[in-house]
């Protein structure tokens, strides 16, 4: 089975630079886009209106919503195939859902709301915490039209277990597809209170860490297809704070958020959850099995 590119539209013009993006997203990896608007109107509406012949007003401007997303995203990709669906459910659960049959999920960075874009909104934490497939969040652009990429670069922070990981793999990918250099981003700290006199930090301590680092680096991209140019690069600094600056220089920031099996609390992350809410660009989120 193909699987398509999922995008949360809600018809606010954030949401609708999202369908741009997953169109060219989808038109790169010839899948189809799949555009999704859920709410709880007819839960609530639907058993009073239900002998009323005309349609509930939320009905008829939840159809408004996908109709003008479908032209969206036909008239940036003509050649790409475009569905839409309207869900009785809360948006954050009917996406997630959506994430089990998807390559991923596209959403903008903020909805009808009016939330200030610093303050990234519940639904896209709570899909990106939870879903099944990797999320991009649409962060970094001020005028709700979707460019295509500036700076020619994917950037990928580099974590813990980076041998194998979803993560690792995504980004090659999606740096494959787009024919640009992959920047791959290890950050290290010594520790603040660290003995002198301990055997593993006396002489060079700074130089044992980034070295860490580098050794990181090095196991992430032991195989780099062919056609793949890595830079790879240590920074001594918070994770956050790295991932951040090179965002500023970025299409995409790849980043890993590792779930637990059996845990139903929020599975995101605090490097996760901070680019998501200040990076200066798209960020995608990928599940990592822990």
């Amino acid at each position: 089975m193909d699987l398509p590119i999922v995008v949360g539209v809600d018809g606010s013009e954030p949401s609708l630079r999202a369908v741009e993006w997953a169109a060219d997203e989808a038109a790169l990896r010839g899948a189809g886009l799949r555009l999704v608007y859920a709410s709880l109107w007819e839960r609530y509406e639907g058993g009073f209106l239900a002998h009323d012949v005309s349609k509930p007003s939320e009905e008829t401007m939840a159809e408004d919503i996908v109709d003008t997303a479908e032209r969206r995203g036909r008239r940036r990709q003509p050649g790409v195939q475009v569905t839409t669906f309207l869900f009785p459910d809360a948006p954050e659960y009917a996406l997630v859902r959506e994430s089990q049959t998807a390559l991923a999920v596209v959403m903008g960075c903020r909805g009808r709301s009016g939330v200030t874009e610093a303050l990234l909104g519940s639904v896209s934490v709570m899909v990106a915490a939870h879903a099944h497939c990797p999320v991009i969040v649409l962060r970094g652009s001020h005028d709700n039209q979707a460019h295509p990429g500036a700076h020619g670069r994917i950037v990928l922070g580099v974590g813990e277990k980076p041998a194998g990981s979803a993560a690792v793999r995504f980004a090659i990918e999606e740096a494959l597809l787009r024919g640009v250099p992959l920047e791959a981003v290890r950050a290290w700290r010594r520790p603040a209170h660290a003995t002198t006199g301990h055997p593993l930090i006396t002489g060079e301590p700074a130089h044992l860490y980034e070295q860490q680092a580098v050794e990181a680096l090095e196991e992430a991209f032991r195989d780099v297809p062919d056609g793949l140019r890595v830079q790879r690069r240590t920074v001594e600094a918070r994770t956050r704070d790295a991932l951040l600056a090179a965002s500023r220089e970025a299409d995409l920031l790849v980043v890993g958020a590792r779930r637990r099996h059996g845990h139903f609390g929020l599975q995101l992350g605090r490097v996760a959850h901070g680019v998501l809410h200040h990076a200066a660009c798209p960020v995608a989120v990928v599940p990592e099995t822990a």
